[in-house]
């Protein structure tokens, strides 16, 4: 073979595409140097045309040695016949410290597995000397579904910025006791769920990043949302007076800051007994991830929120253990665990409140590149490339995220440990969660460092939904996968068959005539919004207010806006309701009477917002992530918009509290 025939045959074997369709239809070609470039980034040497020809030669030579699949994706609880190449011994290993949970020999060419529990276990085959150990996926048919969760076939919920909610007694950024009485009052209006942005660690060192996409980590949360008046021994917050449009994040920042470690001196001081072993067992239940985690923030405090710039020996979490224990790792162990039980309590109040679902939280794509999740887990990180997206609906420019990805090889050999914390701590407080871009888990478009252009590898999408299942299950959560942009043939399909729901955005669902799809013609097994917090509100929609920003920017010339105009007067004309109000009311009872099975509705629109809460592609050229609701949330469960939103879902069959009078009327 030629040097470019073999490239590719290593490429084909790999995952990485030779080439991908773009949003107009057009193929574009991968280039070698991207193909290079991706293989590289697996963990695979390609730096000349011999280590591509010596790793095709390496990875052919150890598949035609190999028995079975390196992932083998079962049923849990039910027995499996596999058919190796050969006659081998096995031993299946459980997840939870290896204990034997079957083994046998291979007869008449089958391995027949008994009912397994639950777990990513380790099956072991060996015979003539040789061994090879194979990632057993043992998973639930399907994710928790609506009836499975007690809400019934048809729900709705609330969309709300977490940031952006303030209260008679918080005038910061919105906190967890503000997402708990925002619950409350959605509860009482007979809502199943209230979904918000992410709220995984943006990073104690990192006092710039305020965007909830950005994390430093997806596996713990944010301390900016801890409501530090509440704690014992904190400093009472100064009476800023009637809060702003935009949130004052740094004003915010050296208040709070000081008022978690006034508590956490206070805790140190005046903790009962109960309350040391109650954060002991929460330090043990972390493990090792929470340490890490902890250990970052710490070092962070003395040199930079981005460990790429550390000394050498403080780049790698095992280089740096020997740093855990001091006083500032206990206290950002100690921000997590109370960060925790509030978040915790807010999810048992908006169950309490009759919400079937409760938080439907936010899971991002990935995590900063220079952040704790990236240094903690660097042996499953794509090295070298940062994960973005090609021009698609969503921006025609494309985007890099400047995120860390998760590299298939790697996360393989890692058993998919990385990914299963990151999913159980995103689940531990949520009857839903939203998987944003979870097309990432078919294919990644990954963007190189040196300059060469963007292009896929394979991600084991059956292994990833199987993961998915298994902690869905454990933390008995249903799953929504925002599948917008250029979708795969069958991808929906198969994510569908695994039980999770798909997401159904109103502004995407047009026709060639400016008309918008009849909502019931749309997906059933999905959440349909007219929204979301990276497109424009309905009434900045309706207004054309993002047209607005387009040509302020540049974005769209002169030339352009006036078509641009033209088209949206067409859209503006097919959605039903004439008028904001009517208009509001009016495609929320589209929806509501719609096939899908779930309805979210923004609060943005609820409350009549025309501003967005992002405009992709900028960074300080528009208020992204700072917006304040105009309502404090005592006010906003009492709104009569809100109560005419409800009353919509009611009608439509679905209320939770409709549900209740049904079943009462029934007995």
């Amino acid at each position: 073979m030629t040097a470019d025939e073999t490239l590719s045959a290593l490429c084909d074997l790999v995952g990485v595409f030779p080439e991908f369709v773009d949003l107009d239809g057009v193929t574009r070609p991968i280039l070698p140097e991207t193909q290079r470039a991706l293989l590289r980034a697996d963990g695979l040497q390609v730096d000349t045309d011999r280590e591509v020809a010596e790793t095709l030669a390496g990875l052919r030579a150890e598949a035609g040695a190999a028995w079975l699949p390196q992932d083998i994706v079962v049923t849990c609880d039910q027995p499996t016949e596999l058919r190796p190449a050969g006659a081998p011994d096995w031993h299946v290993l459980a997840e939870d410290g290896g204990a034997v949970l079957a083994e046998g020999h291979a007869q008449g060419g089958l391995i027949t597995l008994p009912p397994l529990p639950s777990g990513v276990h380790l099956l072991r085959l060996s015979q003539g000397g040789q061994t090879q150990r194979i990632c057993l996926i043992s998973a639930p048919c399907a994710t928790p579904g609506l009836m499975e969760m007690g809400a019934g076939e048809k729900t709705w919920g609330v969309v709300a910025a977490l940031y952006g909610l303030h209260s008679e007694r918080n005038s910061g950024p919105g906190d967890f006791a503000d997402l708990a009485g925002l619950a409350r009052g959605l509860g009482a209006r007979g809502a199943h769920f209230l979904g918000i942005n992410p709220v995984h660690a943006l990073g104690w060192a990192d006092e710039g990043t305020i965007s909830p996409y950005s994390p430093t980590h997806r596996g713990f949360l944010n301390t900016t949302h801890i409501a530090a008046q509440d704690l014992a021994g904190a400093a009472l917050r100064p009476h800023d007076g009637a809060p702003g449009d935009l949130i004052d994040y740094p004003g915010h920042r050296v208040w709070q800051r000081t008022a978690l470690r006034s508590a956490w001196q206070h805790f140190c001081d005046h903790a009962t007994d109960d309350q040391r072993r109650a954060f002991a067992a929460f330090c043990r239940e972390g493990g090792k991830a929470l340490q890490d985690f902890a250990l970052f923030e710490t070092l962070s405090e003395t040199h930079g929120a981005d460990w790429r710039h550390w000394p050498a020996d403080l780049q790698t979490s095992a280089g740096a253990e020997d740093r855990g224990g001091a006083p500032d790792t206990w206290f950002h162990l100690w921000l997590q665990w109370i960060a925790d039980a509030q978040l915790g309590a807010a999810q048992s109040d908006a169950r309490a409140s009759g919400m079937a679902l409760g938080l439907y939280l936010d899971l991002a794509v990935g995590s900063r590149r220079g952040g704790a999740e990236a240094w903690s887990g660097q042996d499953a990180v794509a090295a070298g490339v940062s994960v973005g997206a090609p021009p698609d609906q969503l921006s025609p420019a494309g985007q890099n995220w400047q995120l860390a990805g998760f590299a298939p090889r790697k996360l393989r050999a890692a058993r998919y440990a990385p990914l299963r914390q990151v999913l159980a701590q995103s689940m531990r407080h949520a009857g839903l969660l939203r998987i944003d871009h979870v097309l990432g888990m078919n294919r990644s478009f990954w963007i190189p460092d040196d300059g060469s252009p963007g292009g896929y590898i394979r991600q084991p999408f059956a292994p990833l939904l199987a993961i998915v299942a298994i902690e869905a299950q454990r933390a008995g959560t249903a799953v929504v996968g925002e599948d917008l942009g250029l979708v795969p043939p069958g991808f929906r399909e198969e994510m569908a068959g695994r039980g999770l729901y798909g997401y159904t955005v109103l502004q995407y669902e047009k026709t060639d005539r400016h008309c918008f799809r009849d909502p019931a013609d749309l997906r059933p097994q999905s959440l349909a919004c007219f929204g979301t917090h990276d497109t424009p509100t309905l009434q900045g929609y309706c207004s054309g207010h993002d047209i607005d920003w387009w040509e302020k920017l540049g974005w769209i010339g002169p030339e352009n806006v006036a078509g641009a105009r033209a088209d949206r007067e067409l859209e503006n004309a097919a959605l039903p309701g004439e008028g904001d109000a009517s208009r509001r009311d009016a495609v929320h009872s589209a929806l509501a009477e719609g096939a899908t099975a779930m309805v979210a509705v923004q609060l943005d629109d609820v409350l009549d917002v025309r501003e967005a809460q992002n405009l992709p592609g900028t960074t300080h050229e528009h208020p992204n992530w700072q917006r304040r609701y105009p309502l404090p949330v005592e006010e906003i469960a009492a709104d009569a918009r809100l109560a005419g939103t409800a009353a919509i879902m009611a009608r439509a069959g679905r209320s939770a509290a409709h549900k209740d009078t049904e079943r009462e009327e029934n007995r």
